[in-house]
């Protein structure tokens, strides 16, 4: 039986994760300091045969190096997200991506185990070759932007785990992650989606930054751990790079105005310069598209849950939200549960 460690897996991509894992059969073992991630994301998973949880620090190495050695596997997903966290905690998510992949690297070269990182297509920066391939140049902006420093650590993070597989061996791929979204992620750090339907549901304006004329790609939470878990069953995707995102690609407009249809919502559409929203000289992306020629020609993946289904998805989840008032605040530590690792 396999048994998996994900790393930040109280958080939205990480908690998807952990219940896709269990219900392959494999055993999953969570680490989260809950910073970013909810216990309540992870609290149905309770109780469930071969599922712990360790509430700590990744960059806790004596606890790490304890949960790596009795892993098979290790989801690396713990990191700064958000662009309000980002450019609000520009020392943190520095440390935190880099000092917090080292470890786990470092961690796993001592037992041999298999490591999935999860990176961004922030790696692209203001890149205009569409759609970004693995294998393109990155064009981030000057140091004095903290908007940029998310995109550079995570760069670090991907030359330091290939650095390992070419000079030890260590197994590794790098998965960039793009716009995954859907139930359980918060608007709390700027998640576009969640904060559109929540201000929809609410009667309150949507804010949207910018000219909204910029384009994403939005691929849904599950259909992204469904290409984690296969690549990571896939010994030929060792010491490759895979972008996993759609390439349904739509206005943040567009978006703000489906999301308002399919709440049934009287909201405002409002728009908020870049300078208000973050910080001034704030720089965006135009447009964020993936290729994912070389995922499906390796897995055969590519995404099947359509952007408007995943709005359903995200809007049920907040009226279920409301109607039982929320649930544990963000950040919250627990007390001793049987389930610890």
């Amino acid at each position: 039986m396999t048994h998996a460690l994900i790393t930040g897996g109280a958080g939205f991509i990480g908690s998807h994760l952990a219940e896709r894992l269990l219900a392959a059969g494999q055993q999953v073992t969570v680490i989260d300091n809950l910073s970013t991630g909810r216990f309540a994301n992870i609290a149905p998973l309770e109780g469930q045969p071969g599922f712990r949880y360790a509430i700590e620090d990744i960059r806790n190495i004596h606890v790490m190096d304890r949960l790596v050695s009795e892993c098979d596997v290790i989801y690396h997903l713990a990191a700064a997200v958000g662009v309000q966290k980002i450019v609000s905690q520009p020392i943190e998510t520095i440390e935190v991506n880099i000092g917090g992949t080292e470890v786990v690297l470092q961690t796993a070269r001592r037992y041999r185990k298999k490591v999935l990182i999860a990176s961004t297509s922030e790696i692209y920066g203001k890149g205009v070759r569409f759609p970004f391939h693995e294998d393109d140049d990155s064009l981030l902006g000057p140091t004095t932007r903290s908007r940029w420093s998310y995109a550079a650590s995570k760069a670090i993070d991907e030359f330091l785990a290939l650095a390992y597989h070419k000079q030890v061996g260590l197994p590794v791929v790098i998965i960039r992650l793009f716009n995954t979204v859907g139930p359980r992620q918060t608007g709390q750090y700027g998640m576009v989606l969640p904060r559109f339907v929540q201000a929809a549901l609410a009667g309150e304006p949507i804010n949207v930054y910018g000219d909204g004329g910029q384009s994403r790609c939005f691929c849904n939470v599950r259909d992204v751990v469904a290409a984690m878990h296969a690549l990571a069953e896939t010994p030929a995707a060792v010491g490759q790079v895979f972008n996993v995102g759609s390439q349904e690609e739509v206005t943040i407009l567009d978006l703000a105005e489906r999301v308002r249809a399919r709440a049934g919502s009287t909201s405002e559409i409002r728009f908020i310069p870049y300078d208000e929203a973050y910080e001034a000289g704030f720089e965006d992306f135009r447009r964020r598209v993936p290729s994912i020629d070389r995922i499906r020609a390796l897995i055969g993946w590519q995404p099947v849950i359509s952007l408007d289904e995943t709005i359903d998805q995200i809007i049920a989840y907040y009226r279920e939200e409301l109607q039982h008032g929320g649930d544990q605040p963000q950040g919250t530590d627990i007390g001793a549960h049987p389930g610890r690792a």
